[in-house]
């Protein structure tokens, strides 16, 4: 799973173009979206480069959540 903040996400209408650009390349991919918290998590068999490059061209910043481990 790949997780991005946006902080640039804030309604549903950008949640819709947000997953809309990424399952147009990959139609299996697991979307959620939490407009709040403004988070977005993938499940996708794209790399990560491919994902981060298709939300910027839907005209929003993600930014990669980093999880550190124990």
């Amino acid at each position: 799973m790949i997780e991005y903040t946006i902080q640039d996400m804030t309604c549903g209408s950008c949640a819709r173009r947000i997953t809309q650009a990424i399952v147009e390349f990959d139609p299996e991919a697991e979307v959620e979206i939490d407009i709040q918290t403004r988070r977005v998590s993938v499940v996708s068999e794209l790399r990560p480069e491919t994902l981060t490059d298709q939300i910027i061209a839907a005209g929003y910043t993600p930014v990669p959540v980093v999880k550190v481990s124990p």
